[in-house]
């Protein structure tokens, strides 16, 4: 995987990898940032949101699931010294469909926490991540 990083404007970069659609990253006015892109650190959170629901959306369709929609929110704690990283995690799944089996969604969001998704993998190095999840017919 190659990454690429343009400063556009003090602290106000451009980011891209082997996708090539660049995201805007920016700090806060108080940091020397303008506020036009999201935070590093929140990247991480968004790229464990992908990870995991990409993980748990095939594994569902794969199970003959008739997912109509999909949600997953994150809410996260940080250490409070340098370099607050992310203590505790808890991720919350919102699974929309008709017939949607209980055991099933179970195992493919454990399946996706303990094998699958690399970005939880990397994140429980420092964080205790917990999970829970709502079947909406």
């Amino acid at each position: 995987m190659n990454v690429k990083i343009k400063q556009v404007d003090g602290i106000t970069l451009l980011g891209k990898a082997d996708s090539s659609v660049w995201i805007p990253m920016d700090g806060p006015a108080d940091f020397g940032g303008s506020d036009s892109g999201v935070r590093p650190i929140e990247l991480l959170l968004i790229g464990l949101g992908g990870c995991t629901s990409m993980d748990v959306i095939s594994m569902l369709k794969k199970m003959r699931q008739s997912v109509t929609n999909f949600e997953v929110d994150i809410t996260a704690e940080r250490g409070e010294e340098h370099p607050k990283v992310f203590t505790e995690i808890h991720v919350h799944y919102t699974i929309h469909g008709s017939g949607i089996d209980k055991a099933k969604v179970e195992r493919a969001i454990e399946l996706s926490e303990t094998k699958y998704c690399g970005v939880s993998a990397i994140l429980r190095e420092t964080a205790k991540i917990t999970s829970d999840y709502e079947i909406i017919e």
